[in-house]
């Protein structure tokens, strides 16, 4: 619809254009005609002006133009309230969108209905420019002078858009808002001191300073979304004392805390020597209801134990006896069989012994039956001593046997040395044949 009232525009000025153009041709023509004539140049006579075909474009281009100024398009985020030159603003709000309106007789005023900020004590040094507001200067009830940083969020309402058309001073962004705040704070903060304003009641000046903002404002159709106090700015001297007291309450409200800590501690303290202390009555009670219940159960159980003890006496008795019968019949059997094994043993020894003496007999016959022999082989071969004796000498030694009176051999001597106590004992055992020999 925009594009099609533009269009309207562009013909109704273009038909205009057309007309003024057809005119001045003519008139041009009609200038050249006169040239010529008064340099004595023979032309023919132009046409006359066209004024008829210039009135009928001029005619026809207010037809498109009084429609297009018949349409009025509403942006969004905007509204808008229609004013009349012969009856003033109409009542009613234009919505974003297309309306018509009577041209000529009407047009439409718009407004933005979207959030604006009206913002003191901007830090930023352009938007401080573009705003034209630097701190508010607020007094507080010493008269010392404050600078608030403060931020206010506002809109128009709609729907009272033709109570502000005609009775509010526009803009009202600039006409309007800035006095309305300024005021409100000036009329709370002197009934505050600085420290109040500036830490203790600081919430409070806020909450009172935006109820009075929305109250004024909202009677000529501004709603205040927020009204925000961003930062104090106190005098010098006033800040450095503020800052020395706040540094004392600080350290007075850490010696609070701490002693408040203290008196916790000892609380728990005590409580947990209470709960100590209870806690081992408890237990005493605990453990002598303890004993005392076992005591009863060992008294109960007394009159079931005493005759099972008595039971077990008896019997420990008769297995004392049962032992004793066992004993003295083990006894008696172990002593019958001492008996048993001294008369094995005795009959033992004696076999032996006898079986010794008949081994000593009949060793002793032996042997000398074996002398005997051996007597008699010696007496028949007497060199078997000097064989004998020294087989036992070493067995390095060969023995070799030579005649006994062999001549010019050293052993013979040697052998006759070794004889001689062969000879002594043969002497000596057979005197008679000896000395028969010799």
């Amino acid at each position: 619809m925009l594009v099609f009232k533009y269009l309207l525009m562009t013909l109704g000025i273009g038909l205009i254009a057309a007309a003024a153009a057809i005119v001045a041709y003519d008139l041009f023509l009609k200038l050249q005609f006169r040239r010529s004539i008064a340099a004595g140049v023979p032309v023919a006579e132009p046409e006359p002006v066209r004024w008829r075909m210039t009135v009928v474009f001029v005619a026809l281009a207010w037809a498109p133009m009084l429609i297009a100024a018949s349409i009025a398009v509403v942006p969004s985020g905007a509204a808008g309230v229609r004013v009349s030159e012969t009856r003033g603003t109409l009542s009613g709000t234009l919505y974003p969108g297309v309306h018509f309106v009577t041209p000529v007789l009407e047009h439409v005023e718009t407004f933005d209905t979207r959030d604006k900020l009206f913002t003191t004590g901007v830090e930023d040094s352009k938007l401080a420019g573009a705003h034209g507001k630097g701190a508010l200067t607020v007094q507080a009830k010493e008269g010392l002078s404050l600078g608030l940083a403060i931020t206010v969020r506002y809109r128009i309402d709609p729907k009272r858009l033709d109570y502000i058309q005609s009775h509010l001073p526009q803009p009202i962004e600039s006409e309007l808002v800035p006095p309305v705040v300024a005021s409100a704070w000036r009329e709370i903060v002197p009934n505050y001191n600085v420290r109040e304003v500036f830490s203790t009641k600081r919430e409070e000046v806020r909450q009172r300073a935006a109820g009075i903002i929305t109250q004024k404002l909202g009677k000529d159709g501004v709603i205040v979304e927020e009204v925000m106090l961003r930062d104090i700015q106190l005098p010098p001297e006033y800040a450095k004392g503020l800052e020395d007291l706040l540094l004392k309450e600080q350290q007075n409200d850490q010696l609070s805390v701490q002693t408040e800590m203290q008196q916790k501690q000892v609380r728990i303290s005590e409580l947990e020597a209470e709960a100590d202390k209870a806690r081992s009555v408890k237990q005493a009670e605990g453990a002598a209801q303890v004993k005392v219940i076992a005591a009863k159960s060992e008294s109960d159980a007394m009159q079931y134990t005493l005759p099972l003890k008595e039971k077990q006496i008896q019997q420990s008795k008769l297995e004392a006896e049962a032992r004793k019968e066992s004993t003295i019949k083990n006894a008696e059997a172990a002593a019958e069989a001492k008996v048993i094994d001294s008369k094995a043993e005795l009959q033992r020894r004696n076999m032996l012994s006898e079986a010794e003496a008949n081994r000593i007999r009949v060793t002793a016959v032996a042997d000398a039956e074996r002398m005997k022999s051996e007597a008699a082989v010696l007496k028949q071969n007497p060199l078997l001593i000097n064989k004998i004796v020294a087989e036992k000498l070493s067995d390095k030694i060969q023995v070799m046997m030579v005649p006994s009176d062999g001549k010019f051999f050293f052993a013979n001597d040697v052998m006759k040395s070794f004889g001689a106590p062969g000879r002594a004992e043969t002497e000596a055992e057979d005197p008679p044949a000896q000395g028969g020999q010799h």
